[in-house]
């Protein structure tokens, strides 16, 4: 048989009938379905940002106000610092108990030379950790030379005992 017209009703040789298929194949469109089911239901809580609602006014006060952290710096030559003034090693461990006294959730910073070694660095969040401080951060540059910005709070190191 050559390459002609498929005509309808017209038998072959097979016995079997060449009309052209007229049905809808649905498994690719079934596939596409479940496809884009599958990305709403993984974005539709992601666009949820809450359920609006209209607050009521109060004359109470605000809650506790954000207090500068404690920022405990060490230069090249492994000289630790409070805030601007020098610690030494022999009162700094009381001097940090007396401030986690007053506020022992208070966020500590730790600034650290790129030039001091790593023990020098762990020894300080130690000595802050002994103070009774819960949350202590290291500040890095920003590697576009950008200001310092602190790492995420983490727990305080276990003394050593």
């Amino acid at each position: 048989m050559g390459m002609g017209p498929v005509q309808a009703g017209a038998g072959d040789e097979d016995g079997f009938d060449a009309a052209p298929m007229s049905e809808i194949n649905v498994t690719p469109m079934v596939d596409v379905m479940l496809v884009l089911l599958i990305i709403f239901m993984v974005a539709a809580p992601l666009m949820t940002v809450g359920v609006p609602v209209q607050l009521p006014k109060t004359a109470a006060a605000k809650s506790s106000e954000s207090k500068k952290p404690v920022v405990v710096s060490i230069d090249k030559d492994g000289q630790a610092f409070l805030a601007k003034e020098p610690l030494p090693a022999d009162t700094a461990l009381a001097r940090l108990k007396a401030l986690a006294a007053e506020d022992p959730g208070q966020t500590v910073l730790v600034r650290g030379d790129k030039d001091v070694p790593y023990g020098r660095v762990m020894e300080v969040m130690g000595l802050v950790g002994q103070a009774g401080f819960a949350k202590v951060s290291l500040i890095a540059n920003a590697p576009s030379g950008g200001a310092a910005t602190p790492a995420p709070a983490a727990p305080a190191p276990a003394s050593p005992q």
